[in-house]
């Protein structure tokens, strides 16, 4: 059955799991779960899998060993896609808030930021960075990402790029209101849109920052 949208009753569940985040709300909700999250969300990424790849679903339940909120369970689903070493994932998410579609470098090793800040740095490099998520903040996507509490020296505070230069990752994300758009097969269409545009950043990244050469400690 191709994908159809995501049904009110996506919206309905995650309000409540919000509200209520436990283990008797989840098991007398689970096949809520299944009908209105699980089963869309893999109607939707078996539609985007011959364009952009195999995708991996997040599992609902949260990883708690190393966090204060106990809660057990994610208040979105999402999926991500991620392609050869060192190339940026796609992203996309689903929760009572309405659709999240991203791109880029969640997480960076500590020589993926520094090649990340040196591409910055230089002009030409750093000058098609700039134009490229002006290009995305101009469509409706938020630049984030990690970033350091300072410029690094040896590049002055006022640098014209001071806010790239401090950055440890690299992200870009577009979010879609819960609107009847998420209820129809317009979401598979606003994924496709937003996955494509931001191809280029990860061929930036894929191409100046690349895979980390740092080995592992053992």
């Amino acid at each position: 059955m191709g994908f159809a949208g995501f049904p009110e009753e996506m919206l309905t569940f995650y309000e409540g799991l919000e509200a209520d985040n436990s283990k008797p709300y989840w098991n007398d909700h689970r096949e809520q779960y299944e009908r209105a999250v699980a089963t869309p969300m893999r109607a939707l990424l078996d539609a985007l899998g011959p364009e952009f790849g195999e995708a991996k679903f997040f599992r609902p339940y949260r990883d708690v060993r190393f966090s204060k909120d106990k809660t057990p369970y994610k208040t979105a689903a999402g999926a991500v896609v991620r392609g050869e070493p060192g190339e940026g994932g796609l992203y996309v998410q689903v929760s009572a808030d309405g659709m999240l579609v991203a791109g880029g470098y969640w997480s960076c090793a500590t020589d993926q930021s520094r090649r990340l800040r040196e591409a910055v740095a230089d002009d030409r490099l750093g000058g098609q960075l700039v134009a490229l998520l002006g290009e995305l903040s101009g469509a409706g996507f938020e630049v984030g990402g990690e970033r350091l509490k300072r410029v690094p020296k040896p590049a002055p505070a006022d640098h014209p790029r001071a806010d790239l230069l401090r950055a440890k990752t690299l992200t870009a994300s577009r979010h879609h209101l819960p609107d009847d758009g998420l209820h129809s097969p317009l979401a598979l269409e606003r994924v496709q849109e937003g996955w494509r545009a931001l191809a280029p950043l990860n061929r930036w990244l894929a191409d100046h920052v690349g895979v980390s050469r740092a080995v592992p400690v053992r």
